[in-house]
């Protein structure tokens, strides 16, 4: 007899069913909220501040102890007490040798004048009036006198110049910065010895002028507006260019600085006149006057006539 075969089917117990979620239940898990932090185990989950101050509670903690301690107010107060003192010192110091009110002065331009005086010196021939006015004993600014001498012309030209050496070497392939350098050393020297000269021939003279070592400077860094124009006509034209624009801002470098130190220092003739008869050679005084004006093409020349080949 075959043993009877048993009826899996029969004797299989029947699937629970599983009961409807409820409210508490959730089909998945919120993972997006952080981990509860797990203070009581003492473990480290990465992320969480574990109790270490941060470095901008240590800083803010430790900047109000610096201002509340007196003794480091103290030494704050003592610190910006001394530094003001260095700056007066300083600003003491350099008054004794420039006035920086009076060097303001050279600076108060503005465009019109700055236009005008531009013209004037590449076209002095149809200008007429070369007196410089004053206000109460005190010269006018230039800004308000087209005849008042100025540093910003002068300075701007002298940057400009330099700027036109170094273009001007550059397209002959002589560029480089020592020889831009030397160029700038060599105007600069320049100046300071044409100014040097000026004082020392007005001293030994006993010129008693209005004239400063700021006018003188000035007057002396005219020159750098004729050296532009040749330079470029020289870079434009060639050499016969160079040669026609030296010698026209020459001769109008010239008849500028004799019209304009006539007014300075020929005038003070007839005020040396009534004095104590300090001025016995008035006409020394005039070959100053020439002499600084026909000095002007030679030094134009000298700077100028190896930038264009």
């Amino acid at each position: 007899m075959s043993p009877p075969h048993k009826k899996y089917g029969a004797t299989a117990k029947p699937r629970a069913r599983a009961a409807p979620p409820s409210a508490d239940s959730v089909l998945f898990e919120d993972t997006s909220s952080p981990a509860p932090a797990m203070h009581n185990q003492g473990y480290y989950t990465p992320g969480y501040n574990m109790g270490v101050p941060s470095n901008d509670m240590q800083g803010g903690a430790g900047q109000n102890n610096l201002f509340a301690d007196p003794m480091a107010n103290a030494a704050m107060m003592y610190g910006s007490s001394l530094a003001n003192q260095g700056k007066d010192m300083v600003n003491k110091e350099i008054s004794r040798f420039m006035s920086v009110n009076k060097l303001k002065y050279f600076f108060a331009v503005d465009t019109r004048y700055v236009l005008k005086k531009l013209m004037i010196l590449m076209f002095p021939y149809t200008h007429q009036d070369w007196e410089v006015r004053y206000h109460r004993d005190t010269p006018l600014t230039p800004r308000q006198d087209v005849n008042a001498p100025d540093l910003y012309i002068p300075t701007m030209a002298f940057i400009t110049y330099i700027l036109l050496a170094g273009m001007a070497l550059g397209i002959q392939k002589r560029f480089s910065p020592e020889v831009l350098g030397l160029c700038a050393s060599t105007a600069l020297v320049w100046i300071i010895i044409e100014v040097l000269v000026m004082l020392l021939s007005l001293y030994l003279l006993t010129v008693h002028s209005d004239l400063s070592t700021f006018d003188l400077i000035a007057y002396s860094g005219y020159k750098y507006v004729g050296m532009i124009f040749t330079v470029l006509c020289g870079l434009l034209f060639g050499s016969d260019g160079y040669f026609v624009a030296l010698a026209w801002s020459s001769c109008a470098l010239m008849f500028f600085i004799v019209r304009s130190l006539k007014m300075k220092i020929l005038t003070s003739l007839s005020s040396d006149s009534m004095g104590t008869g300090s001025s016995a050679k008035p006409h020394l005084r005039l070959y100053i006057t020439v002499a600084t004006a026909v000095f002007q093409p030679i030094i134009i020349y000298w700077l100028t006539s190896h930038l264009v080949r």
